[in-house]
């Protein structure tokens, strides 16, 4: 399809691991993600990320993550929280 920038001008895949096939596993889901591809069809910005977050039975964030954008992956900063998605970066996969 033009190769991986060429497809990323009109598709984006990100993988949610621990999330089972439609939530419910014990990984962080992701949320947000018909924010996103609004402002892609609007606003022509593309997302680079999505967040995904794991809560309690009260609804408060116990742990989020980023999810990158395939092949990407997230990984540690190595400093602050790892519950954290702000303590992520994407990176090439391992």
């Amino acid at each position: 399809m033009g190769g991986a920038k060429k497809t990323a001008e009109f598709a984006r895949f990100f993988l949610a691991p621990g999330v089972a096939h439609c939530a419910g596993g014990t990984g962080p889901n992701p949320y947000g993600q018909l924010d996103a591809v609004l402002r892609w069809v609007e606003e022509g910005k593309a997302p680079e990320t999505l967040t995904a977050a794991r809560r309690d039975r009260t609804g408060a964030i116990t742990r989020s993550r980023p999810l990158c954008q395939y092949p990407l992956v997230a990984k540690y900063r190595g400093t602050g929280s790892t519950d954290e998605a702000a303590n992520f970066t994407c990176g090439a996969g391992f």
